[in-house]
C-alpha cells in the first residue's frame, strides 16, 4: 500500500513507519520538527527511515495547508495516517494556542487532503485523556466522554467530531484510535520513563505526583503500533440499516469507528517506578508531590472492540517493556 503518515519523527510515528516499511509498503512522512522536545532525538528517529529506499518525507507543519496538499497530491496515498499532534497535558497549560492551532486547524488540513484523495481509510489519533472525569473503568469507547480536564483533551475529543463529520457528509471511512500511556525505545523525553530514567540513573529526585497513588495503563510502542497496522484493514463501512452491533463504536450513520489501543491493565505507578529502579540498579529518590491541575488518577483501557476487530490486543507485561525500554535507554544515553 502507499501510505501518508503525519508525525514520522515523533514517537508512535516513527515505530509505526518502520513496521509499514518492514512489510514492504511506500511510506511518506510528514512532520514539523518542532522543538516542543529534543529536536536531535527526532532528526535521529528520522535518519533511520530515511534508510529505507520506500520511505520519502516532507518537513512542514500541518498547518501549512499548501505544504500538505502539495506533499499528498505528490504521493497519491491509499491510506491517510494522521498521528502528529501538540502533545503533552502539563504543557497544555501553560500554551493552550499551540493545541488549537495543531490539533484542530492541522487535523482539518489532513481531513480535507483525505476526502481530495478519497483515500481507501482515513485513521487518526485521539486520546484516552478523552475520557476526562470519567471514574467508570476499564473505559469503553462506546462510554460519554463529554468532561475533558485540558485543552489537550478537549481538542482531541473536537477532532473525533469532526472526523465523524467528515465521515458522515463524504462517506469517508475514518477510524480514530484513543491512546494510553505508551513507553518503550525512541519515546519521547517530556514522558515519565525517561524523565524518570534519567533521574534515577543520575541520582536526582523524581516527582511522583499525587503521592504516587496514580494507576496508567501503560502500552508498550511496538504492540501499539501493531495495533494501528491491523486496525488499517478493519475499514469501517456505512451500517445500510443504522443498526450498530452492541459494544461496537460504529456510527449508525456514518462510516467511522474509535478503538482503544491499550493494554487492558491499570497499573500502580509506584510499581513501574519500581520496575525502573530494578533494571537501571538504582533507587529512585521519591518527591512525592500534590495531584496536578489536569491530571487524572487512573486509566484503563477495555481493549475487547480492538480484539473484536483484529484478533489482537496488546499484551506486553510493563516490567517487560520496561526491561526493553532501560536496555535501549542505556545504549542512546549511555549510562
Amino acid at each position: 500500500m502507499r501510505i501518508f503518515i503525519t508525525g514520522t519523527a515523533g514517537f508512535i510515528g516513527y515505530h509505526l513507519a518502520e513496521l509499514l516499511l518492514a512489510e514492504g509498503h511506500d511510506v511518506h512522512g510528514f512532520d514539523g520538527f518542532t522543538d516542543y522536545y529534543d529536536l536531535d532525538l527526532k532528526r535521529r528517529r528520522h535518519q533511520r527511515l530515511l534508510q529505507s529506499p520506500n520511505y520519502a518525507a516532507t518537513e512542514a507543519m500541518l498547518e501549512d495547508d499548501a505544504a500538505l496538499s502539495a506533499a499528498v497530491d505528490g504521493f497519491a496515498p491509499e491510506v491517510i495516517v494522521h498521528l502528529a499532534a501538540q502533545a503533552g497535558v502539563r504543557y497544555s497549560l501553560e500554551n493552550p494556542r499551540a493545541y488549537i492551532d495543531a490539533n484542530l486547524v492541522g487535523t482539518f488540513n489532513v481531513m480535507e487532503a483525505a476526502r481530495r484523495h478519497r483515500v481507501a481509510h482515513l485513521l487518526m489519533a485521539s486520546t484516552s485523556s478523552v475520557y476526562g472525569a470519567n471514574t467508570d473503568m476499564p473505559f469503553a469507547e462506546t462510554q460519554k466522554a463529554d468532561t475533558p480536564l485540558t485543552i489537550y483533551a478537549a481538542t482531541k475529543k473536537a477532532t473525533e467530531a469532526m472526523g465523524h463529520a467528515y465521515a458522515h457528509l463524504h462517506d469517508l471511512p475514518t477510524t480514530m484510535f484513543r491512546f494510553f500511556t505508551v513507553y518503550g525505545p525512541w519515546g519521547r523525553p517530556d514522558m515519565a520513563p525517561i524523565k524518570f530514567a534519567l533521574k534515577i540513573a543520575r541520582g536526582e529526585p523524581i516527582d511522583v505526583y499525587n503521592h504516587g497513588e496514580m494507576w496508567r495503563d501503560f502500552t508498550y510502542v511496538t504492540d501499539l503500533v501493531r495495533g494501528i497496522r491491523l486496525l488499517i484493514d478493519a475499514v469501517p463501512e456505512r451500517p445500510a440499516d443504522g443498526m450498530v452491533p452492541e459494544g461496537d463504536s460504529l456510527s449508525p450513520v456514518a462510516p467511522f469507528r474509535i478503538v482503544n489501543i491499550g493494554n487492558s491493565d491499570s497499573v500502580k505507578l509506584t510499581d513501574f517506578i519500581d520496575a525502573l529502579e530494578s533494571e537501571l540498579g538504582r533507587p529512585a529518590i521519591r518527591n512525592l508531590m500534590e495531584m496536578q491541575p489536569g491530571d487524572v488518577p487512573a486509566t484503563w483501557a477495555d481493549a475487547s472492540l480492538l480484539m473484536r476487530l483484529t484478533g489482537y490486543r496488546p499484551e506486553t507485561d510493563f516490567r517487560e517493556g520496561v526491561s526493553r525500554f532501560v536496555a535501549w535507554f542505556r545504549d542512546y544515553y549511555a549510562i
